[in-house]
């Protein structure tokens, strides 16, 4: 299994949820560790002393199981033949939409007594369609991610209590490379090996999970509407704006098209979206959206070795990750003459605004920086997180070391 880290905070999400009557639902881009996570909860659940004939785990994607996708009974009495269940049993489905009717089985398993199931997914269509309408209210999704920047550190064994690390080398590596799981083994191989594995990935996904799932005939168009948001991560994108951008270059393809093909990228979790919200009318707008990267190594693929994103989005973006990993629901913030990065509603219900920035070089951005956050007039808590070793907090508003925030060395000074 190669770099098994293992990722506490999800597995203790799991554990909170176990034999609660509710179907676990996992999930997350394709190779972002979720078949890994399942791997160490069943280690976590036979050290519990969970017997084998309490546990079942099948990965639809398995040769073997082809046999089963058309054939609902039959999967059926496989599963439950393998269990004692006069005791508490655990079922792991893994890719679990790769069985034909896969609802009619996930709630058949469910409704029977001393069955906890746990399914996951690569795409957020599983929770859309009938999954959704016949389990409405009796799942609970969590939503997996690749190496957050502490866990990539803890991967490649980098003692981060060591005052005297380069973080901003490290974060290089992180952002250039990858953050999924299996490419922190690729390393010793070098950038090729992770590049190749990146490329594998990504033609997996848009081949199975997009193309031949929406039937896309125009791959050309797909393609180009893929490469453009991925070189305009953190700017607000419409698509009316990105037809008009390809119609130039000689493309016609309608802002319809276009609004499918973002809505298939992001239910494949390639990117994620993020709404604007009006910070005077308080209320989500519906245009203007901005998104974001699962994994910066994948703009290598996307964009190409001359990726021209700045590091201020780059960072921005990494920021955003770890927002969306800390359970925030996260908006834009905007008013007619000011924007703020990040707006949040924290787990417990609180707001909180961030602003991110590389550097404070010179004294126009310190203004700049400082005004987006300044120019709110509430007493919600507002961050700045940028990359300077000194930082000076101002108004009010706590200026952080990014990497600091990050690795949670520096918890929130009240």
């Amino acid at each position: 299994m190669g770099n098994n880290i293992n990722r506490k905070e999800y597995i203790s999400k799991l554990l909170a949820y176990k034999d609660k009557d509710l179907i676990k639902v996992v999930s997350g881009l394709r190779r972002s560790g979720k078949s890994t996570l399942f791997e160490l909860y069943r280690q976590t659940l036979l050290q519990m002393k969970v017997q084998t004939k309490q546990i079942v785990f099948l990965n639809f994607e398995d040769f073997e199981l082809r046999k089963f996708l058309n054939d609902l009974d039959a999967l059926y009495v496989h599963i439950t033949s393998q269990l004692d269940l006069s005791k508490p049993c655990y079922v792991f489905l893994d890719e679990v939409q790769n069985v034909n009717e896969f609802e009619r089985l996930v709630d058949g398993l469910f409704i029977k007594p001393n069955i906890d199931v746990y399914i996951t997914g690569s795409n957020a269509f599983l929770l859309s369609g009938e999954l959704a309408t016949l389990l409405s209210g009796r799942y609970i999704e969590i939503s997996i991610l690749p190496f957050s920047f502490k866990e990539y550190l803890s991967a490649r064994k980098i003692n981060t209590s060591n005052r005297y690390l380069n973080y901003e080398a490290l974060f290089f590596d992180y952002v250039n490379e990858t953050s999924l799981p299996k490419g922190v083994d690729l390393r010793e191989g070098g950038f090729d090996k992770i590049y190749e594995y990146l490329e594998a990935i990504y033609a997996t996904i848009i081949e199975k999970d997009i193309t031949q799932r929406h039937q896309i005939n125009d791959k050309r168009a797909f393609s180009n509407i893929t490469k453009f948001v991925a070189s305009n991560i953190g700017n607000p994108l419409s698509p009316g704006n990105i037809a008009k951008i390809l119609k130039q270059d000689g493309q016609r393809t309608h802002n319809t098209t276009v609004e499918r093909y973002l809505e298939y990228l992001v239910a494949s979790f390639i990117f994620y979206k993020v709404n604007r919200f009006d910070l005077k009318g308080k209320r989500q707008l519906a245009t203007q959206e901005k998104y974001y990267l699962v994994d910066a190594g994948l703009l290598n693929i996307l964009v190409g070795k001359e990726r021209n994103t700045d590091r201020g989005h780059i960072l921005e973006n990494i920021v955003y990750l770890e927002l969306l990993r800390r359970g925030n629901k996260i908006w834009t913030g905007t008013t007619r003459n000011n924007e703020v990065d990040f707006v949040c509603k924290t787990t417990t219900g609180n707001i909180e605004y961030y602003q991110v920035a590389w550097q404070m070089t010179s004294k126009s951005t310190v203004e700049r920086e400082f005004g987006a956050l300044e120019k709110i007039k509430d007493n919600y808590p507002k961050f700045l997180l940028t990359t300077d070793s000194f930082t000076q907090n101002r108004s009010g508003i706590l200026h952080l070391n990014v990497f600091n925030w990050l690795l949670n060395t520096d918890e929130k000074q009240e």
